[in-house]
């Protein structure tokens, strides 16, 4: 995630420190900005041109210390991001923006212990953050409202949606949406329905390739309230209500089922189509990116 996010801000013109304390990783960053970059059809000028906006800081007191803005994009670890959020705090600048990439932590967690926790919200980029447009912005009871106005607008001036998320919630509004789906997506499969294949191909040949043009709210209001309603009174009733993971992903995880990497998780994988569906993907967004409007 930090190399895609350094990368959107270096192309849109902007000095960016990155640090990470795996110094291998650190040390790739370049080329895999460069790389990513390529991807998106950056000429060789574009690319060097971005590069030199970035500088590798081998401390993150270093990389912190000029900064008008700072995301951190540390493992999902409560704990750790906490104690990161702490080096930060002592030594960025006292105007600086903090901003944490969480996809589902309460930012309020995070930033709690901070002194400064008016200037702490979240900044829930997609992976990979380069390619996906959406920045999903949170705000806590705390933050400045000009502070995450400034935040949206320097996401939209380095090409991002921003989306103002006015409560913080777990999951914030995407991942809620995602996993909902996700949920019932697995109890289809559990409960005998249908098979994971079956699922993934009605996703991927009906709803799902409207849903890059029609949100589901656009959708409601395109068929009409009435007919929603109408829908729902049938539907609803059936649907997945756990609030626990289901047990079938314990048991694939005990039948060592862990998914793509694995060789296995709800289907069968050959060791070729971990990254043979990463470059499927990467194509496809390239794609959407020269086709749908701004």
């Amino acid at each position: 995630m930090g190399h895609g996010i350094a990368l959107t801000f270096a192309r849109a013109g902007h000095a960016v420190a990155l640090h990470d304390p795996a110094a291998d990783m650190l040390a790739s960053a370049p080329a895999r900005i460069g790389e990513s970059l390529a991807l998106l059809g950056a000429d060789a000028a574009e690319v060097a041109a971005a590069l030199d906006r970035v500088s590798l800081a081998p401390t993150l007191a270093q990389a912190v210390s000029d900064a008008g803005a700072v995301f951190e994009a540390a493992p999902e670890k409560l704990a750790l991001k906490q104690a990161i959020f702490a080096e930060i705090e002592a030594h960025a600048p006292a105007d600086a923006m903090l901003a944490s990439n969480t996809s589902v932590i309460r930012i309020s967690k995070i930033m709690a212990g901070l002194a400064t926790r008016h200037r702490a919200l979240g900044t829930h980029w997609w992976n990979p953050p380069h390619m996906i447009p959406l920045v999903e912005v949170v705000k806590t009871a705390w933050t400045d409202p000009a502070l995450a106005d400034a935040m949206v607008a320097l996401l939209a001036g380095a090409g991002k949606t921003p989306v103002l998320v006015e409560k913080d919630v777990p999951g914030f509004i995407g991942n809620r949406l995602q996993h909902a789906l996700w949920r019932e997506a697995v109890s289809l499969v559990e409960n005998g329905i249908c098979t994971a294949r079956a699922v993934d191909d009605v996703v991927k040949a009906s709803f799902g390739r409207r849903l890059a043009v029609l949100g589901p709210l656009e959708n409601a209001d395109l068929v009409g309230i009435a007919l929603t309603q109408d829908i729902h009174r049938q539907v609803l009733f059936d649907l997945d209500r756990s609030t626990e993971p289901s047990p079938l992903l314990q048991t694939l995880l005990d039948d060592g089922r862990g998914g793509m990497a694995a060789g296995a998780g709800f289907r069968e994988w050959a060791p070729q189509d971990l990254a043979r569906t990463k470059a499927r993907v990467a194509r496809h967004l390239t794609r959407l990116e020269q086709i749908l409007p701004d």
